[in-house]
């Protein structure tokens, strides 16, 4: 009996052992063969950090529907993932598959930079690869994974029984992996995820289509948080036309002028680190957005002779900040000019600045470019229909509401993807908006719309001519 006990313990410790270095080995991630779809579900190497294993990803919103918010559509897309036919793994865009050991799903470009929109509430959803996901609220999923975690019903009887549902091909020794280990280290990565994420509590919701993009670079440093109350919560950026922003200072406030340093610091930001950004992958995704057009509006919702007449209003009031060839774009206009909300510059901090630039230390992209600014950037236009709503925290819902800042509404709804060709925005307001969006209130801390009123003065003529043209953008 001794002697059995002795094998038996040994076995054990070996298939412990055996089953931590499946665990805990890097795996390799599957490549894309077409360069959209690696944009749309290629890794770019931040499943070390954010990954949760996708036979627990899969069935998590089944376990815990009541967790997801009361949104429209099915599991993820009530937190605002897009779904497409044939998808690999039948997973979302903007998330990524490890193909060995125990796959894990992470996030990629796509997820903060495609977007959709229908032409009328009956029109099929239409994706745009490099919009800003005005969609999708990351701030929603990372919570409604901690809501998961810390709910009873994540255990191994509940979730094997829910893989088991999915999967009938699931095996009994991944059965095996996910009862004794699996299970438990993804349910205390998540928790441990969520006390990096404490800080979430003591700021405004974030909402579909923003993130905060540098008070997780605050936590990562060890900054005080309680002390440091500022919301950087900022709308999301397209990613149409990067070669025309070389040099350019680049994110809101225009902190940093390298192309390449934006897009590493995005990546770690999502959850890769030094050591697992996949460089060659980031670099595949940088060199095809470098020359990626915005799609046009279409031609029979634009009013050519009125866009005419509105040419020479931007080229006069307009192009000097925004045109590609005027000489203040992609500079900074300081807070006390331009007026909008000041948190997400005061976010960024000097002593930020100076931590970010020690990022990549030993390594050839180490970076050097973050800098404190005193404002924010001027960007250009193009696309310019697709990234409603407007302004650095996307507090404005059209371009007629920018225009015309009396009909800036305090209370609009987002994240409806049906659009208002006349306005030129989404849809914000009204009974569909109400029950498909989320509520934004500009009187919230960092939801400010004031600011911004260049042009203003026009006569309405004018402003609506301006409009007209800038859907040509």
């Amino acid at each position: 009996m001794r002697f059995r006990r002795v094998i038996l313990s040994a076995a054990w410790t070996l298939a412990g052992a055996t089953m931590a270095w499946w665990l805990c080995t890097s795996p390799p991630v599957a490549a894309q063969d077409d360069i959209v779809s690696h944009f749309k579900y290629g890794s770019i190497g931040t499943e070390v950090g954010v990954g949760v294993p996708y036979a627990i990803w899969r069935v998590l919103p089944v376990v815990f529907a009541d967790k997801l918010p009361n949104r429209p559509g099915e599991g993820y897309e009530r937190l605002g993932f897009i779904f497409e036919a044939n998808a690999p793994q039948s997973r979302p865009i903007g998330t990524t598959y490890s193909s060995d050991r125990v796959p894990l799903v992470g996030l990629n470009c796509a997820t903060c930079h495609t977007g959709t929109l229908r032409e009328s509430p009956s029109s099929p959803r239409r994706i745009i690869a490099g919009m800003p996901a005005h969609q999708l609220d990351l701030q929603g999923y990372a919570n409604f994974l901690t809501a998961a975690a810390r709910d009873a019903r994540f255990e191994a009887g509940t979730l094997i029984a829910a893989i088991n549902q999915q999967d009938p091909d699931f095996s009994w020794f991944d059965a095996l992996i996910y009862r004794f280990f699996a299970i438990r280290q993804t349910r205390n990565g998540i928790l441990e995820r969520a006390d990096v994420n404490a800080w979430f509590a003591d700021r405004p919701p974030q909402g579909p289509g923003r993130v905060d993009t540098f008070n997780p670079y605050k936590r990562m440093f060890g900054f005080d948080m309680a002390a440091d109350r500022t919301v950087g919560t900022a709308d999301l950026p397209p990613l149409f036309n990067q070669r025309v922003r070389a040099g350019m200072w680049l994110h809101w406030d225009g902190n940093n002028n390298l192309v390449d340093e934006r897009n590493k610091s995005a990546a770690i930001g999502a959850g890769a680190t030094e050591a697992s950004l996949d460089l060659a992958s980031l670099d595949r995704v940088a060199g095809w957005v470098l020359d990626l057009p915005p799609p046009a509006m279409p031609a029979d919702r634009i009013d050519r002779g009125l866009a005419d007449r509105g040419a020479p209003v931007y080229a006069v009031h307009c192009a000097r900040c925004h045109d590609v060839d005027g000489d203040a774009v992609g500079q900074v206009t300081p807070l006390l000019e331009i007026g909008t909300d000041p948190e997400r510059l005061h976010s960024f901090t000097a002593e930020l600045a100076e931590k970010m630039n020690t990022i990549g230390t030993g390594r050839p992209w180490k970076f050097t470019h973050f800098r404190k600014t005193e404002g924010y950037a001027n960007q250009p236009l193009d696309g310019v229909w697709l990234r409603a709503p407007y302004l650095h925290n996307g507090s404005v819902p059209t371009l007629r509401a920018l225009l015309f800042p009396d009909e800036r509404p305090a209370v609009f709804y987002r994240a409806y993807d049906v659009y208002d060709w006349e306005r030129v925005g989404f849809v914000a307001e009204g009974p569909d908006a109400e029950k498909h969006g989320v509520r934004f209130d500009t009187s919230v801390r960092g939801n400010g719309n004031q600011g911004h009123l260049y042009g203003t003065d026009l006569p309405a003529a004018d402003r609506e001519a301006l409009i007209e043209y800038l859907k040509t953008r």
